[in-house]
Order: structure tokens, then sequence, then C-alpha cells
């Protein structure tokens, strides 16, 4: 009888830390070669580091996880569970959810956070675009078109996870944003253009003035691939469905450019969002217009108004509006005298007419016959 020799491991197979174990992955981060068990204590100790640095939290916070049940969520809900245990943190985890009304989709997904509830044990709040601005995203897109979907989407997302926190009377929300995230929102905002949030974009904690709510990413530098390694290598519940309207987003091509540059040098998505720490512009000379306007004397006097950074004209009156005003319209925290939720809205008002013949089932003969002729080409 042959005896069986045991299996030598080569020494460049081993996990370049504990070098007792098998690697079993490479991390997109640094190339380092790592087992599951490092692979864990490493993605998990730089999270906390990321936390402690930043000063998060304090002990005894209520703290609302921005839960959608894809990789990102599930994973932040994993670990905040693990390291609020492991390093005694002292904080309330409550899943907060938002259903924009996407069918096929969020459904689905919301699904999966209600089985993510019973696996973490915390308590989760659904807030319903419906229920907060009485439109769903499929409503919106079919006014709006599918190119404008992720503009009006964000907008109002963050401000019903603000109004979500709100109601359960907590003044920290935590998302998933992860570090290709940041960098993705860098080259958007250089590609665009858009100077006025190119400076807040890599920012990890942000809070508006006069708002008690702040939201944080302790995500920041976490590369998503790491992210859905943890995930499948704990066997994580999520869902991994893209949303319907996603492709059509310009993310998209920022997302592409940056896995071209990633593939010829890894280590550009955490360049790219130091970059956007250290970029400050020089202050730019505000534009104003004057106008002419007749008061109750019938004399013509002039009004002056300051030109914004996407082109909008806000009146300079004697009250300034500044970061912690409130809208007129819905009270929530605007810069303006109304806020872009609220701007967004009211121009989707004028099609809901359309809306309500499309989804009503009792209207035929002329009306219908007219939607449809108006939907075809030639």
């Amino acid at each position: 009888m042959t005896e069986i020799k045991p299996k030598k491991v080569k020494l460049t197979a081993l996990c370049e830390l504990c070098h007792s174990r098998k690697a079993v992955m490479k991390r997109p981060k640094n190339l380092q070669k790592l087992c599951k068990e490092c692979f864990y204590k490493v993605f998990e100790t730089e999270i906390h580091h990321t936390i402690v640095d930043a000063e998060l939290f304090k002990s005894g916070d209520k703290v609302a996880i921005g839960a959608s049940g894809g990789k990102d969520s599930t994973v932040l809900a994993s670990v905040l569970k693990t390291l609020n245990e492991r390093y005694n943190y002292g904080l309330e985890l409550v899943l907060l959810s938002i259903d924009e009304g996407i069918k096929g989709y969020r459904d689905d997904s919301l699904a999966t956070v209600k089985r993510n509830q019973v696996q973490y044990d915390m308590p989760l709040e659904i807030i319903s675009y419906r229920d907060l601005y009485n439109w769903t995203m499929d409503e919106i897109v079919s006014c709006a078109g599918i190119r404008s979907s992720c503009t009006y989407c964000g907008v109002l997302r963050r401000q019903a996870l603000d109004r979500g926190a709100a109601k359960l009377g907590i003044n920290h929300v935590v998302t998933g944003h992860n570090a290709d995230d940041m960098a993705e929102t860098v080259l958007m905002n250089l590609l665009r253009g858009d100077t006025a949030r190119l400076e807040k974009s890599c920012t990890i904690l942000t809070q508006s003035a006069g708002s008690p709510i702040k939201r944080s990413k302790p995500f920041k530098y976490t590369y998503q691939k790491e992210i859905v390694l943890y995930a499948h290598y704990k066997k994580l519940d999520y869902f991994s469905t893209e949303c319907t309207y996603a492709p059509e987003a310009f993310r998209g091509t920022a997302r592409e450019l940056l896995k071209s540059l990633e593939a010829i040098r890894p280590s550009c998505i955490m360049d790219i969002i130091y970059s956007g720490e250290h970029l400050v512009l020089a202050p730019k000379k505000k534009k104003t217009t004057t106008s002419y306007k007749k008061n109750r004397k019938n004399v013509a006097t002039p009004e002056e108004s300051e030109v914004n950074a996407d082109g909008s004209v806000s009146l300079k009156r004697k009250t300034e509006f500044k970061d912690g005003n409130r809208c007129e319209k819905c009270g929530y925290l605007s810069s303006n005298r109304i806020c872009k939720a609220c701007m967004l809205l009211a121009g989707l008002e004028v099609d809901r007419a359309k809306i309500s013949i499309d989804n009503n089932t009792a209207v035929d003969g002329a009306a219908k016959l007219t939607k449809t002729l108006e939907q075809l080409s030639f």
C-alpha cells in the first residue's frame, strides 16, 4: 500500500500576512495575496480606522443605515454590526429604505432588505416616493424621459433619506458609497465642468447648516471589488440586479473610464480621491444682472439678481438665502427660496394629465387613439 504524502503548498501561494494558510484572493487595492481570514480582518480593520480617524460616531448615537438591498448597503449593515459589537461603539443601528416605485426592481430589492432586517436583528423603516411626493420613479420617467431619471431620483432620494431619519428621530445617516463611487463623482464633475460640486466630491461627512441630520460614508476608501469579495466569501444575502434606468446615466460613462484606468493602474481610484480631497478652487467673482421693477408709485426701481453656477437666477433681497434656509413650499433645507426637489416636481405637474390618460383603463375612444398616434413614427 502506497503512502499518501501531504501536498506541499508553494510559498508563492501562501497568504502574505499569516504565511500559514493558502491565499484565495489578490486585493484589488494593492495586489496583496490573502487568505479568507486575513482578508476579513484587514477589510474590517481598515473601515474601523476610517470611522475612528474621521470621528464619525459617538457613543449613544442612533444611526440609520441607508439600505437598498444591494451589495454595498448589505455589507455596510453587516460590518457596522460587527464593529459595533467588537469595538463597543455604543450605536443603535436602524435600517432605512427608500421605495422609489420602480416595478421589477425596487419591490424585489426591498424583499432582500426585509430578510436583512431579520438576519441582522435591526428595526426597518421604509419611506416611499408615493407618500412623500405623490409620484413614483416609473411615472417620472414616463414624463421626463429615461435620460433624466438619475437627476430626479438623486435629488428626491437624498431628501427622502433626511425626511425618513427625521421621522425616526435620527440625526445621522450612513450610506454605502465606496471608493469607486467617490472617484466616479470626481471624474463626472470634471467632465461636466461642475466646479460648484467639485470641492465637496470627496467629503466623508456632510451636513447642511441649520440641519441636525448629517450623512457619512464609512466605505470612502474601500474598493468596490473588495466589497463584492467580502459579500461573496461571507455568503451575505444581497440583491445584485442593476437599476432599470441606470444604463442611461452619465455615471456609467465615468465608470467605464475609471475601470479602463484601473486596469492599467490599480491605485488610480485612491489617487483620484486624494486629488479630489486636496483640490481647492480659486474664489470666483459672482455674476449679477440688474432688472427694473415698478413699485407702488409706478416708479421703476433697480433690482439685482445673482446668476448661479448652474445658470439659474436668484433674486437678491434684504434677507439673503444661504445654506440652511428653508424651502418656501415644502419646508426642506435649501440655499434658494424653492428647493431643487420642488422645482423638479413643479415641472412634472404639467404632464400629470398625460400620466392619468396613459394609466386610466377607463379612457377610451378619441383620447386613447390620439395618445397611440402620437407615439407612432414613420
